[in-house]
């Protein structure tokens, strides 16, 4: 899953992105309004954390142009925690929730999951599909009761596919969800974490669109 953080701090910001790339995420980092704007706008998020507080263009601007714009991905604010009414002009704009600061990294993770299996329609942090479980909690994925072994890389790469069953993915939109944009990255090598994916969790699972892309299970 590909994130979107809008944070300014200095010191928060890159931790908050050392912190959510641990747990899986492909994490940019905007550090002011107008670079988060534009980053929103290139449709490969699956979640904004947004800091109401940014320089050259305040998070609720931003917030209010996406939204105008029908740009609904789901945006969880980071507010001051004085700033009761941000938060409440934050809700009135379209955010999805919100934080306020200082905050623990564990709560950050929690509220961004509960925001993106809304999103996915996913009632749990547990992904099922033909005798394979992933866990978003642990990180774990298990095959046939077993527990499959995978890379960082691995795992985000088959977490995107198991939120999109019966898709077809593109190569472009597969590897936009594996990197982040500090990170050098060629499509090409996503023919080489599927075949290693297949060899992990079984071939089967994972079929290719000539000249389309891959789809994880059966087509909806």
């Amino acid at each position: 899953m590909r994130i979107l953080l809008a944070e300014d701090d200095p010191a928060l910001g890159p931790e908050l992105k050392a912190a959510l790339a641990k747990h899986g995420y492909a994490v940019d980092l905007a550090v002011n309004g107008i670079d988060a704007q534009a980053l929103g706008e290139e449709d490969i998020y699956d979640l904004v954390v947004l800091d109401l507080g940014l320089p050259d263009k305040s998070g609720l601007d931003v917030l209010r142009h996406w939204r105008n714009k029908k740009n609904n991905i789901p945006v969880l604010i980071l507010t001051a925690r004085s700033a009761w009414q941000e938060r409440v002009d934050g809700f009135e704009a379209g955010a999805d929730d919100y934080l306020c600061k200082p905050f623990h990294t564990e709560e950050l993770l929690v509220r961004m999951t509960a925001l993106l299996r809304r999103a996915n329609q996913q009632i749990s942090s547990q992904l099922e599909s033909s005798g394979l479980s992933l866990d978003e909690n642990s990180q774990s994925v298990i095959r046939d009761g077993a527990e499959v072994s995978l890379t960082g890389t691995e795992y985000r790469l088959l977490r995107y596919m198991m939120h999109n069953p019966g898709r077809v993915l593109s190569k472009l939109q597969l590897v936009e969800h594996m990197y982040d944009d500090g990170t050098e990255n060629d499509s090409n090598v996503v023919e080489a974490y599927i075949k290693m994916l297949r060899k992990k969790i079984g071939a089967e699972l994972i079929k290719t669109k000539r000249g389309q892309g891959y789809v994880f299970g059966e087509p909806t």
